[in-house]
C-alpha cells in the first residue's frame, strides 16, 4: 500500500510498500492490509502504526482526521502529527507540544480578552 499523511498545509510524509496499518476510531482499533475492501474511517486522537516491507513499526501521534483507503492508495488528513520508532520517546514529544499548545492558547485568550475589553470600553463613544 502507498500510505500518504495530510496535514492541513502540507504533506507530512508519503511511505510506499506500507504492509500493514494499525489505527483507532471512535468504533475502536482497525487493522488494514492491502487486500481489505475500499473504507472511509473518522480517526480519533492516538496512535497509528504501520509497517513497511522491513517489518519495522512506524509510530504517528495524530490529531483528529479522516483515513481514506482507495486500492492500493491510503490517505490520512489529520491537524497535526508526529512521528516516532519508539513510543516512549514519542509520548515524551507529544506531551512537550501539548504543554507549548496549552501555553500559546492561554497566551491568545489574554491578548483577545484584552481587545475585547478595548473594545467594549470604546463602544460608548461610537454612537454619536
Amino acid at each position: 500500500m502507498n500510505l500518504s499523511i495530510l496535514l492541513p498545509f502540507r504533506i507530512f510524509a508519503r511511505q510506499p510498500d506500507v504492509t500493514r496499518i494499525v489505527v483507532g476510531t471512535s468504533e475502536g482499533s482497525y487493522g488494514l492490509l492491502p487486500h481489505r475492501l475500499d473504507c472511509a474511517a473518522a480517526l480519533v486522537p492516538g496512535i497509528l502504526s504501520y509497517w513497511t516491507a522491513d517489518d519495522k513499526p512506524v509510530y504517528l501521534a495524530i490529531d483528529r482526521g479522516t483515513l481514506t483507503k482507495t486500492g492500493n492508495e491510503v490517505s490520512v488528513s489529520v491537524r497535526r502529527a508526529m512521528a516516532g520508532t519508539d513510543l516512549s520517546d514519542l509520548h515524551l514529544a507529544v506531551a512537550r507540544e501539548y504543554l507549548t499548545l496549552d501555553a500559546q492558547e492561554r497566551e491568545m485568550r489574554s491578548v483577545l480578552s484584552k481587545m475585547e475589553s478595548g473594545f467594549v470600553g470604546r463602544l460608548p463613544g461610537l454612537k454619536s
